[in-house]
């Protein structure tokens, strides 16, 4: 009866003594309480803790290096809980213009903030190219100022210069910009598949009295799990009528944002066709298609852009791909409006591996042409 007793207190002591926050005394103190933080959380949860803390880590610090960023990573989230972590994840994803959300699917594969010490079976970041390939083409070209912004698009090909294919990654994309010799800009963003839409350079971004001959220099580095691809192109043009002026001298650029632009207002009314169903009638829609792996007809039922491609949305990996099966609970309506509505499901999903994990979801809604498209996903 006392071994009883003093394992009972024994087990109730270790629970007690598991951290809720972050502890970056030390990296050692950092990675258990991460690691204690995580193990509170269900199976989906891990993944999308994971994911922000890599997003906070890539992203959310100003450092060179991976020690350096995990020591600024940890200054920075010192003494937050799990959802001041999220909320933070999802503000830096926002201010990066990252397609990731913490309440979104798992979208980034597993990452590991502090490194692998085994070998997984799969490394989504784990991709073989020959090179990286580089393409600019100017865009938002007005009428009076010509274009306002130049999308460059970063792609990883082989030694025939075609794309490679993959999806679920989380490759760190970097965007340097240089003039004479000098950095202007950096910008950060992932690469998940090469689909990839790039980086859209603003003019109105770039000093006007720091561009030399109206040219700039570009380079950009794909970091992938072995080897990181760089590519440079040398001399690329800018509108010099969309730079940024400096201070003071708003008038001599009409396209800085200090400058008024006059708008149009129409008086035609906009016509909506009310969805006549019950918005619950998507979701389960959604969800029966899921359980029967008819992904192509729940990726129909949404028109959410988090979830991206189709070939992102069913990726096994890091998509609904992963579903083997799911038991449907209970789906509420929550409020319905003639463009939003909002719905609760509660169900059992099965993945690939036979994990089963039981899930509060709020769905979004809105309206698209008369039918309800699922627009957001939320886990409780």
């Amino acid at each position: 009866m006392k071994k009883v007793l003093f394992l009972f207190f024994f087990c109730l002591l270790l629970i007690a003594c598991k951290k809720d926050k972050v502890d970056a005394t030390t990296t050692k103190t950092f990675q258990s309480s991460i690691n204690d933080m995580a193990s509170s959380l269900n199976t989906l949860q891990q993944v999308k803790f994971s994911e922000a803390l890599y997003i906070l880590k890539t992203f959310g610090v100003e450092a060179e290096g991976d020690v350096n960023e995990l020591n600024a990573l940890g200054k920075l989230i010192n003494g937050k809980k799990v959802p001041e972590i999220f909320a933070l994840a999802d503000k830096v994803a926002q201010q990066n213009g990252i397609d990731w959300t913490s309440t979104g699917p798992p979208s980034l594969g597993e990452m590991n903030i502090f490194g692998n010490d085994m070998a997984k079976e799969s490394d989504p970041n784990d991709i073989s190219a020959n090179s990286l390939s580089v393409t600019t083409k100017p865009m938002a070209v007005d009428s009076v100022l010509g274009p306002k912004s130049l999308q460059i698009v970063p792609r990883l090909v082989d030694a025939s210069g075609k794309p490679i294919a993959f999806s679920g990654a989380g490759l760190e994309a970097v965007l340097e910009v240089f003039s004479n010799g000098n950095r202007i800009l950096t910008s950060k963003n992932l690469m998940q598949d090469n689909n990839f839409k790039g980086f859209n350079l603003r003019f109105a971004s770039l000093p006007a009295d720091k561009i030399s001959n109206n040219q700039i220099d570009i380079t950009v580095s794909v970091k992938t799990t072995n080897k990181t691809y760089k590519m440079s192109k040398i001399g690329v043009a800018v509108n010099p009528k969309a730079l940024l002026m400096p201070a003071g001298n708003p008038a001599l650029n009409p396209a800085n944002p200090t400058t008024e632009i006059p708008s149009v207002i129409t008086d035609e009314p906009t016509v909506t066709t009310a969805p006549t169903a019950d918005p619950k009638t998507s979701v389960s829609k959604f969800l029966n298609s899921l359980s029967a792996k008819n992904l192509k007809a729940a990726y129909e039922t949404s028109d959410n852009p988090n979830w991206g491609s189709y070939e992102t949305f069913s990726n096994p990996n890091s998509g609904f791909g992963g579903v083997k099966s799911i038991n449907v609970k209970n789906i509420t309506t929550n409020n319905a409006g003639a463009n939003d509505a909002s719905v609760n499901a509660t169900y059992d999903v099965t993945d690939k591996d036979g994990k089963t994990t039981s899930l509060l979801v709020t769905f979004g809604l809105k309206n698209v042409n008369g039918e309800w498209k699922i627009s957001s996903y939320k886990i409780n």
